[in-house]
């Protein structure tokens, strides 16, 4: 039905696409990793991303995609903040995953107003 070669190949392609997963696996954001950098977000934007501050935005629940573009946005300084600019300066794309994995895996909870 199948010759050697194409058997030989098809397995080649599942190698392929085998270490192409991993790979892409082991730099997947790790929200534990996160939770750990976030205690330099602490003072700001809470324990748990629930600001303690009134000019600092609640992070807690977000998308991990809309933190990652807006910590990437302070990092290069397209966005502009002179806290943020500092604090997201040596962010690595790993961190600045990490730290959105975080923010994104603290359920909110809403309800109707009192």
């Amino acid at each position: 039905m199948f010759s050697a070669n194409a058997i030989g190949f098809q397995k080649l392609g599942w190698a392929l696409v085998m270490s192409v997963g991993l790979a892409f696996q082991a730099q997947a954001a790790d929200a534990k990793a996160g939770q750990v950098k976030a205690g330099m977000c602490v003072t700001c934007h809470g324990a748990f991303g629930l600001s303690t501050m009134p000019n600092a935005p609640h992070l807690a629940g977000q998308p991990a995609l809309y933190i990652e573009e807006q910590l990437k946005q302070y990092r290069s300084g397209k966005r502009a903040n002179e806290v943020m600019a500092v604090m997201a300066k040596p962010l690595t794309d790993q961190d600045i995953e990490n730290l959105a994995a975080w923010y994104a895996s603290i359920p909110i909870e809403v309800g109707p107003p009192r």
